[in-house]
């Protein structure tokens, strides 16, 4: 295997990697393992409820209209699809990782329900997963659309 396979396969396994941990990080959202800290942090109350559900509505509307208007563009994954191209309409007029922000806004929300240290620690590794995957994929972006850049500076968040 030459060195550029090489550097080729372990760009690919990151890739998955981060795809993988995002989804796992998701998915323990729906899980309280006994063997995690849940102590709560402050108590429940009717307010930080209805807010936090108030978020997620809220995010997963953005959710459902970024995937309708990237079509069929999207892809689980940072890179670009190939046949793929640069959305700047609709709601990536005003984001350019809506997708993303939606997911983080959720898993958000569920913490201000739960209110407990699981998910806090959720909530901060999601982020942490989705900056390293929103800067592999805006470098992807800009290898393959040569317009990336204007759209970048134009469209902050």
């Amino acid at each position: 295997m030459s060195k550029f396979q090489l550097k080729n396969f372990f760009k690919a396994v990151y890739e998955r990697l981060l795809v993988f941990l995002q989804f796992f990080i998701i998915s323990l959202h729906f899980f309280q393992w006994e063997f995690f800290l849940q102590k709560q942090i402050i108590q429940e109350s009717p307010f930080f409820y209805f807010l936090g559900i108030l978020i997620i509505i809220i995010a997963f509307i953005i959710m459902l209209v970024s995937i309708k208007d990237l079509g069929s563009n999207l892809s689980p994954f940072p890179r670009p699809i190939n046949n793929s191209n640069l959305v700047t309409t609709g709601i990536y007029r005003f984001t350019r990782h809506p997708m993303y922000y939606s997911l983080i806004f959720i898993s958000i929300g569920v913490f201000i329900i739960k209110l407990s240290i699981y998910y806090l620690f959720l909530t901060i590794s999601l982020c942490l997963i989705i900056k390293f995957k929103i800067d592999l994929e805006e470098k992807y972006l800009m290898k393959k659309f040569k317009n990336y850049l204007l759209y970048k500076n134009e469209v902050k968040v």
